[in-house]
């Protein structure tokens, strides 16, 4: 009978969400002579190289994969190992009787294939990748027909290699994987009809394990006991829940920890010295932290990057781009393997402090380049190091609570606050700070913060807000006093925040504090809208934009968009304000600043109506109102609802003006106004006196009568009464 011509094993399942890279991987056979597939332990780097060599046409003389997990030899030793996989006999490939004894393996092999069309597939060569790459190197040259597609966790590093990365599964091929194989170990499981809180388990599953197909095909034998949202819980202890497989699967990919435990054991003691490090940062760090983290103990700071592109190129390290360059960052799996073994010696304390050391001085230097030209720039470096910078914090508190040593805790949360208000974590600000005062109270200036954060997200009520701050430094005195005002204002209290506003203006005054007086001058002229006083809001409103502008603070400049906007559509001047809320769109983007890109597009939106462009407006309207749904930012969400009830009752769609305004009063309870009330029954009135409801339309006005003359609101009245003489 004919002989082989392939020994790949028949597929016992469908290989999910591998399409394009097959596709990518079937392109490079076709040109290039030596492909290697690298990735992380379990992402399925075998299950796809036997898939593709499955597809090859043009191997007549053969596809084989030769296996070598389990060995540890020389370039012959391997050599030996191909060529019993080839079913190639020592003695056939030898000279003949007589002419001395038989030549090298590697050179019996390469002359055996010399004439030959192959495609060899080398699996598993991690272990072996130095003499993996001497092999492939001598039979490639001697060959010419031969190629070769290997997997490993790191690259071969020779001449003529292509490597292509196995990536984890996208989302949505994680979840149809992990949904596939659990169906199979638990019968009837399946997501068809599942309700939002077992598909979001399944999405935590598939996040949690960074999509890893080995690593989701082992959650999935614990569905049948576990179900899906208990698996998501307890996925924070893995390795006690990952711990069965296949039968047949190889030792190492039978638990999650086998898994790892592989890597590992094939690392330098240098190099699990940098990778359990790493582990004490949270979703990746840059070069510059890695460095200053894992270096001590006996390790120098310049050996880190060679280790760091080490274990890059081990699969154990993922490089993804960064606002300043690029990140390394674990798996989630890798990471809490690591940190077991950190945790494991005796630096722990001291790789923890260099962490925290790092990130408090990184929150010291960005703290006043967030008041400048250079905004932009940290806004990113802060936001990208989210994570750390609440470990950081969380390690300071720690300290602090066992030690008595406040200081860095103090500090950095202090450093930090400004972030956390020019990107609206406003809940976040006030349980940190919360946090450090319970173990600092006498921290004066640390308490005015959380007192305005408190204010702003209606935890503190304002009579608690603090009426001067001890602080030595004028210019952080000042700048204290001004967040009181500004928390007193978003909380409602304008008195009290005028009265505070002006202590501050004076305070910045006295040290020429250019920033300072720009912010005062800022919230004054808000307080100046609310009151009507339009000569004040004018002159505040223009000098805080004109000293903002030229201290390079797109933020600071941005919140004087809103008044000089509304000031200019007072009288009149339309174009104005069109050009101005479309500036503050602008910086509201490149800021990042989602809740001001919904309120200038509901300010452009506004400009519409009043231009009679009802198209115009319902598309604005809805844009504000489809980006404070992204972002849960409620009150803009109303204000755009609002708009698009406005827009409807002017156009004369009546019923969409009704489900609009319907959906205020149902939906947005908690965050509406007492203007904001008002203008409800208002527009709740007019719609029934269109539909010629003229009962319906006066109880509606009437309440809003009451509502207009509890605030004091001359115009609130005014609209009131003409809805009340319609």
């Amino acid at each position: 009978p004919e002989r082989p011509r392939s020994n790949l094993p028949a597929p016992l399942t469908a290989l999910v969400g591998r399409e394009r890279s097959l596709a990518g991987i079937g392109q490079l056979l076709a040109t290039e002579r030596l492909v290697t597939l690298t990735g992380p332990g379990g992402v399925g780097k075998t299950r796809l190289a036997v898939e593709a060599a499955r597809r090859i046409q043009d191997a007549p003389d053969g596809v084989w994969l030769v296996e070598l997990a389990g060995e540890r030899g020389s370039v012959a030793d391997l050599a030996q190992v191909v060529s019993a996989t080839l079913g190639l006999r020592d003695d056939a490939l030898s000279g003949p009787p007589g002419q001395g004894a038989a030549s090298a393996p590697v050179q019996r092999l390469a002359t055996a294939l010399r004439d030959r069309r192959t495609l060899l597939v080398l699996d598993n060569c991690e272990q072996v990748v130095d003499s993996v790459a001497r092999l492939a190197e001598t039979l490639l040259g001697r060959a010419p027909h031969l190629r070769i597609l290997a997997t490993t966790q790191e690259p071969l590093c020779v001449t003529g290699e292509t490597v292509h990365q196995v990536e984890p599964l996208e989302p949505a091929d994680a979840a149809s994987l992990f949904t596939a194989r659990a169906a199979a170990a638990s019968p009837g499981f399946s997501t068809d009809e599942a309700t939002p809180e077992i598909r979001a388990a399944v999405l935590e599953i598939c996040r949690r394990l960074d999509g890893i197909p080995l690593a989701l095909e082992l959650a999935a034998t614990r569905v049948r006991a576990l179900g899906v949202r208990e698996l998501a819980v307890r996925l924070e202890d893995r390795f006690r829940v990952l711990t069965s497989g296949r039968r047949g699967a190889p030792p190492r990919q039978q638990t999650l920890r086998a898994v790892i435990d592989w890597s590992w054991e094939l690392l330098s003691v240098s190099e699990r010295t940098v990778l359990r490090r790493l582990a004490v940062h949270r979703d990746g760090c840059t070069l510059d932290a890695a460095e200053e983290v894992c270096a001590g103990g006996g390790m120098r700071r310049d050996e880190v990057l060679d280790l760091v592109t080490r274990l890059v190129d081990r699969s154990l390290v993922v490089v993804v781009p960064g606002p300043g360059g690029p990140r390394y960052r674990l798996l989630e799996s890798v990471a809490a393997y690591a940190e077991e073994r950190l945790h494991e010696t005796d630096e722990l304390a001291a790789v923890r402090h260099r962490h925290l050391r790092h990130y408090a001085e990184l929150a010291e230097r960005a703290e006043p380049r967030l008041r400048g030209g250079g905004q932009r720039e940290w806004l990113g470096r802060l936001d990208a190091e989210t994570a750390n910078l609440r470990a950081a914090l969380d390690e300071a508190s720690r300290r602090a609570s066992t030690s008595g040593a406040t200081g860095d805790a103090v500090r950095l949360a202090t450093d930090l606050s400004w972030w956390w208000l020019l990107r609206g974590r406003l809940s976040e600000a006030r349980r940190a700070l919360s946090a450090v005062l319970s173990v600092a109270p006498s921290a004066g200036e640390l308490r005015v913060l959380s007192d305005a954060f408190g204010l702003m997200t209606g935890e503190q009520p304002s009579a608690a807000a603090c009426p001067g701050v001890a602080i030595t430094d004028p210019v952080r005195r000042g700048r204290a006093v001004w967040f009181s005002a500004y928390g007193l204002f978003r909380s409602g209290d304008l008195a009290a925040s005028e009265e505070a506003v002006s202590r501050a203006l004076a305070a910045f005054a006295a040290v020429d504090d250019r920033w300072g007086t720009a912010a005062a001058l800022g919230l004054r002229s808000m307080h100046a809208l609310i009151r009507g006083d339009l000569d004040a809001l004018g002159r505040d409103g223009l000098r805080s934009a004109t000293l903002f502008r030229e201290l390079g603070d797109r933020w600071g400049e941005l919140q004087t968009v809103e008044p000089l906007a509304a000031l200019a559509e007072i009288k009149g001047e339309y174009a104005e304000s069109a050009r101005r809320h479309e500036e503050g769109l602008r910086m509201a983007r490149e800021l990042g600043l989602d809740a001001e890109v919904s309120a200038r597009l509901s300010g452009l939106g506004r400009l519409a109506l009043l231009d009679r462009d009802w198209d115009r407006a319902a598309e604005l309207h809805e844009q504000a109102r489809r980006s404070a749904s992204e972002q849960g930012y409620k009150y803009g969400e109303l204000h755009a609802e609002m708009g698009l009830a406005l827009g409807a009752r002017r156009s004369g769609d009546l019923d969409a003006a009704q489900a609009h305004l319907l959906r205020i009063r149902d939906a947005f309870g908690e965050v509406s106004s007492e203007a904001g009330d008002h203008l409800l029954q208002a527009e709740l009135g007019f719609v029934a006196e269109l539909r010629g409801d003229a009962a319906g339309a006066a109880a509606h006005h009437l309440l809003g009568l009451d509502v207009a003359c509890a605030i004091g609101e001359p115009r609130a009245v005014a609209l009131s009464l003409e809805g009340l003489a319609g």
